[in-house]
C-alpha cells in the first residue's frame, strides 16, 4: 500500500473507533440516565406510600378520638336519662334501645337506607374537594 493509502484507511479506522466510542458513551450514559430516573420514581413511590400511611394513620387516631368522645357523651346521656327517670340503669336501658332500634332499622326494615346515606355524603364531600 501507498503512504496516502495507508494515510486513509488509519483515518477510516480512527472514524470507525470514534464512531463507535461515541455510541458506547451514549448508551452507557442512556443507561445511566434510565437507573437515575428509575431511581427518582422509586424514591417517589416511597414518598407517596409513606404519605398515604401518614395520611391513614392520622384518619385511625381521629376515628378514636371521635368514638371515645361519642362514648363518653353516650354514657353522659345516658346518665342524665336516668338521673331524670330516677335509676341510672334507666337511662342505660333507653340509650341501649335507642341502638337496638337504630340497628333494626338499618338491618332489617331498611338496609338500603344506610348505603344510600354514605353514598350521598361522600359524594358531597368529593364534590366539595373539585
Amino acid at each position: 500500500m501507498s503512504r496516502e493509502q495507508n494515510r486513509s484507511q488509519e483515518q477510516h479506522d480512527q472514524k470507525g473507533k470514534g464512531i463507535g466510542k461515541l455510541i458506547d458513551s451514549t448508551v452507557t450514559s442512556s443507561y445511566e440516565d434510565i437507573l437515575a430516573i428509575i431511581e427518582a420514581r422509586i424514591e417517589l413511590i416511597k414518598i407517596e406510600i409513606t404519605e398515604k400511611i401518614a395520611i391513614a394513620i392520622s384518619l385511625l387516631i381521629i376515628a378514636a378520638l371521635f368514638i371515645a368522645g361519642l362514648v363518653y357523651l353516650i354514657t353522659t346521656i345516658a346518665l342524665l336519662i336516668g338521673e331524670l327517670l330516677g335509676h341510672y340503669y334507666l337511662g342505660y336501658l333507653v340509650i341501649s334501645l335507642f341502638f337496638l332500634l337504630t340497628f333494626l332499622l338499618f338491618a332489617k326494615i331498611r338496609p338500603e337506607l344506610l348505603k344510600n346515606l354514605i353514598h350521598k355524603l361522600l359524594l358531597s364531600s368529593d364534590g366539595q374537594k373539585n
